[in-house]
């Protein structure tokens, strides 16, 4: 069994099975809920950063600068992810949009405290935080997952799949679903034996079309990780202080 994972507004879709043709769509609440899914060998890609530096160098944790350049125009998905002290700097909940806005301000003090060229967080990474602490507490509670619990992106999935040349159109434009940009990574991933039926259906409650293409995505990095077929960036990968690797795979 393998799976790929992405965050979404329920909690986390996952596309699971043994093969693309039995791989089936689900939606968990929780990532340890989505682990213990699966038996316990089962290899899982996640479209989430792992591993968090306590100081961060010049163009992030180290695997962002690596893989950007390989991009092109969808470079700018890859967000970078400050120190370990920033990400649990602020937890939420949070009341309203200016407390949100509030702990944003406050968490890119520490990250700035802890690069070495001082930089702040994007709102965008920043609402990705109860995500990453989600699976960094996992980690450190059930190390034995950090060998098949792997970090991947997926435009570095679609651009190993597409003989690593990088996707030509958006997924999405000023946060919109783009179309044809949708329909040339469903033409990728079915190329890749993913059935048409499952990249065309609606997806599940709480999930997006495009949460739903980038676990595909994902599933595909899990089997060649399986295979032995994945390469990460850095390679090897670094390590964190708590042993956690830090690598992005595809």
């Amino acid at each position: 069994m393998i799976a790929g994972a992405d965050g979404c507004k329920a909690g986390w879709i996952a596309v699971a099975g043994a093969t693309p043709a039995t791989a089936r769509v689900e939606v968990h609440h929780t990532f340890v809920q989505l682990v213990d899914s699966l038996p316990p060998d089962a290899v899982i890609a996640v479209d989430m950063p792992i591993g968090l530096p306590g100081q961060i160098g010049r163009g992030g944790r180290g695997p962002e600068s690596l893989v950007r350049p390989l991009l092109g125009a969808r470079q700018s998905s890859v967000f970078s992810i400050p120190s370990r002290a920033a990400v649990y700097a602020e937890v939420e909940p949070f009341a309203n949009a200016t407390e949100l806005r509030d702990a944003h301000s406050r968490a890119s003090v520490v990250a700035r405290q802890t690069s070495h060229l001082p930089k702040s967080i994007s709102i965008q990474a920043f609402c990705l935080f109860p995500k990453i602490r989600e699976i960094d507490k996992l980690l450190v509670d059930r190390p034995e997952l950090r060998c098949r619990v792997i970090e991947s992106h997926p435009e570095l999935a679609f651009w190993r799949l597409n003989n690593e040349l990088a996707m030509a159109l958006p997924k999405k434009i000023r946060g919109t679903v783009n179309p044809p940009g949708m329909e040339e990574r469903r033409t990728l991933l079915a190329s890749q034996c993913m059935p048409r039926s499952l990249l065309d259906a609606a997806p599940p409650k709480g999930a997006g079309a495009d949460d739903l293409l980038d676990a595909a995505a994902m599933f595909l990095v899990a089997r060649r990780h399986r295979e032995g077929l994945a390469r990460p960036f850095p390679n090897p990968p670094l390590r964190d202080a708590l042993g956690i690797p830090i690598a992005i795979w595809a």
